[in-house]
Parts: structure tokens; sequence; C-alpha cells
């Protein structure tokens, strides 16, 4: 939601700029300059200034996001994702033996209404207002975990852990996919996040 917010706030900026710049070409067209207007310092310290303050206004933002995604407090639920050649392997760190292997369905055994390459045998099931974090890896190759409705996405290295969190705020199914070329079917390796209440996740787990 906070990206969300960020990316219609910069769509309002570029609004601005774009309509200042059209502006001032068509006053350009439409009237003759004088000498006074091209030599005056006010206009050249008008625009050193206010380009600078559109880039703190944009900045101080993007910075605010970044810091919030990076921080990572007490997760309620730990994952572990691990990129294979081409599918995911999830363990639930938090639980005994709760892993699975996680692959795409085949479009002939896809059910009615599911949508094709984006649907897995395993969905991932966390629960709904509760931080997760997710740590991720690979298994051979370079491969990537991104979500972007979740507004995830963190490489999976082999031999290195990248850990990436996010907080669901409703109930719902967040679809993702590879977006690392690791071979001839890294298309082919979709991610589903199943977003639901507390009381169900205890239900599922179990």
């Amino acid at each position: 939601e906070e990206l969300v917010e960020f990316h219609d706030h910069a769509l309002m900026v570029a609004l601005a700029i774009c309509s200042l710049v059209l502006y001032l070409l068509t006053l350009m067209l439409a009237e003759k300059l004088s000498s006074n207007t091209v030599d005056a310092q006010e206009v050249e310290l008008i625009w050193t200034i206010l380009p600078a303050i559109v880039l703190i206004l944009l900045a101080l933002p993007s910075l605010q996001i970044l810091y919030m995604m990076d921080e990572i407090d007490e997760p309620d639920l730990t994952l572990k994702a691990i990129g294979h050649q081409w599918y995911w392997a999830y363990e639930y760190t938090d639980f005994k033996d709760l892993t699975f292997d996680s692959y795409m369905i085949p479009t002939t055994e896809l059910p009615s209404g599911h949508f094709r390459l984006l649907e897995v045998d395993h969905r991932i099931v966390i629960p709904m207002e509760s931080p997760i974090r997710i740590i991720i890896t690979a298994n051979d190759v370079l491969h990537s975990w991104a979500v972007p409705s979740l507004g995830v996405k963190t490489d999976a290295i082999p031999g290195r852990l990248n850990q990436t969190s996010f907080i669901t705020t409703r109930p719902g199914v967040f679809y993702g996919q590879c977006s690392e070329i690791c071979g001839a079917n890294h298309s082919y390796m979709p991610i589903v996040v199943e977003s639901t209440p507390l009381t169900h996740f205890e239900h599922w787990s179990t």
C-alpha cells in the first residue's frame, strides 16, 4: 500500500513537471522573449532550486519506504523458500515437519476458473495481519522470489540466505513468478501465497 501511494505521488510530481514544461513551451512559441527575460538571474535561480525541491519530495518518501521494507521486528512466522530447476520448495521453520514442494499445475490438468501458468499444486498459506519473514536461497542456479502485489522481490542465490518480510492486511490469493532468467523453464516457477485468518491457518498447519 505504501508503494502504491508513492507511485501515485511520483506520478503527480511528473504531471506537474510536464504541465509546467508544456506551458513554458507554449508561452515561448506564442510570445517573443526579450533580452531581459533571457538573461534574468531570477529565472536561473528558480530553475536551479525548483528541481532540487522536486528531488527532495521524491527522495524522502522513497527512503522511508526503503527502511520500512528492510525492518523485520519479531516475525510471527518464518518461512524458507528454496529455488530449484524449476520449482520452489518451502519449509515452515516454526513447525516440526511442515515442508513441501510447489510445482506449477500443467494446463491440461488445470481446474476450470484457475489461472494458466500461475496455479500451483501446493500454495503457501500464511496468517493475515501477521509479520511474515521469508528466508530465500537456491539449490542450483540464480532464482528470484517475486510477488508484485505484496511488494516483494528477492534474489535466491546458491550458498547465500537472503531475507525479506511482508504483512497481508486482508485475506486473498497473491500470485508471483520467478523473475530471474534461471533456465529454459524459468517462467514456469509460479508462486502462490494464500492469506487466511489465523484460525484457518492453524487448522491448515495441523
